[in-house]
């Protein structure tokens, strides 16, 4: 069965999709039957390319070309910072400052998965500003500058604000409502089930050039049901 995935804008150059947790960008590398975004729309399309990426686990807008030229624009775009990417994230604790930049370099880990702070690694700018504030999580904007692999993860979790969920940069796998509710009662003979389970980030919008018609245009991603049940609880019984 093939994942639906909602579809923002098309014309004859590109694609804009909202793509959902959970759902691979490309396929992956040791089982290609799982599904992914671009052979869901190679499926549908005669030509499609993909310009960037997002982790599986992240939600949101993308933007995918409809043919080689596109594709090629497109890439120049985000290899020479022009694309602005705008990315919404719930972290732990309370940020104190509204708007902070964050530019620590950032280093393939050598011992395993993601990436770590050093001074040989790649230049990342990330620019984050304060959307609203919890008793014990901040819900942020994220302009991705930069756009390594990892990059929001890493910085917030080196400014000592990581994911809210996030199990390698942080220490959650995912958020419960019995942590901030008092009294909370489970019924009998029944399981707690978290209000999300994957990391709590989602690429809200994408502002670029289009290929063609050289205008700049913007698209955004509605949230989806589990990131905005965390801010809905949140707000409920963690507001300051």
């Amino acid at each position: 069965m093939k994942p639906i995935i909602e579809i923002i804008f098309e014309d004859h150059d590109i694609i804009v999709i909202n793509k959902p947790s959970g759902l691979l960008t490309i396929p992956d590398r040791y089982n290609h039957l799982l599904p992914s975004a671009i052979s869901y729309l190679k499926s549908k399309y005669d030509e499609c390319f993909v310009v960037h990426r997002l982790d599986k686990d992240t939600s949101g807008v993308m933007v995918f070309a409809k043919n080689a030229e596109a594709h090629r624009k497109l890439n120049l775009q985000f290899d020479n910072q022009q694309v602005k990417k705008i990315y919404h994230a719930i972290v732990q604790g309370i940020l104190q400052n509204d708007e902070l930049e964050v530019d620590i370099p950032l280093i393939q880990n050598p011992n395993g998965i993601g990436v770590l702070p050093s001074i040989r690694g790649k230049e990342c700018l990330s620019i984050i500003k304060v959307l609203e504030r919890f008793k014990v999580a901040s819900l942020v904007e994220v302009n991705l500058v930069t756009g390594r692999q990892h990059q929001l993860r890493a910085h917030v979790a080196a400014i000592g604000h990581p994911l809210l969920v996030d199990d390698l940069y942080g220490e959650n796998s995912e958020f419960m409502l019995s942590s901030i509710k008092r009294r909370y009662n489970l019924k009998k003979n029944t399981d707690e089930k978290p209000i999300i389970s994957r990391i709590s980030m989602h690429s809200c919008s994408i502002e670029f050039t289009h290929p063609s018609s050289n205008e700049v245009v913007k698209f955004e991603a509605a949230y989806p049901k589990d990131f905005e049940a965390t801010l809905e609880v949140l707000r409920k019984y963690a507001k300051l």
